[in-house]
């Protein structure tokens, strides 16, 4: 597995799982704008985290996506961003303000990795993480 570039908040952004999901399904929720933006940045990523989650609302009839994570990750090119030990560990370290573990889990590879978080959830600004609200 190659390692990850070093990032900084601002060149790279990490997208949340409802993102991945509305930039899949070219939804409305992303507007022009937000869709502008995150062209700007030389590095959009996807965690594995992401796709787990979207799997498993897949699985159990919450969610249709049109086609798979991996390639909306191809076909628009994007980045995979691996869950590592250290992220995992991070995550030990976040005040308890949200509950979700796969949330928490994106919250620690955000702050590990010096990424800009872009997400609809307000909550996620109560932990320091740039974030990019859409």
């Amino acid at each position: 597995m190659t390692p990850l570039p070093l990032a900084s908040a601002s060149n790279a952004v990490l997208l949340d799982s409802n993102v991945v999901i509305w930039l899949s399904n070219n939804s409305s929720r992303l507007s022009a704008k937000v869709i502008y933006q995150l062209q700007t940045y030389p590095d959009v990523y996807v965690s594995a985290i992401s796709a787990l989650e979207i799997s498993i609302k897949q699985s159990i009839g919450k969610l249709a996506l049109a086609g798979s994570v991996s390639a909306m990750i191809r076909i628009k090119n994007l980045k995979e961003l691996p869950v590592t030990v250290e992220h995992g560990e991070a995550v030990r370290l976040l005040p308890p303000f949200h509950r979700d573990p796969f949330d928490r889990l994106l919250l620690a590879q955000a702050q590990v990795e010096g990424l800009v978080l872009v997400t609809a959830d307000r909550m996620f600004a109560r932990y320091g993480v740039p974030v990019l609200m859409v």
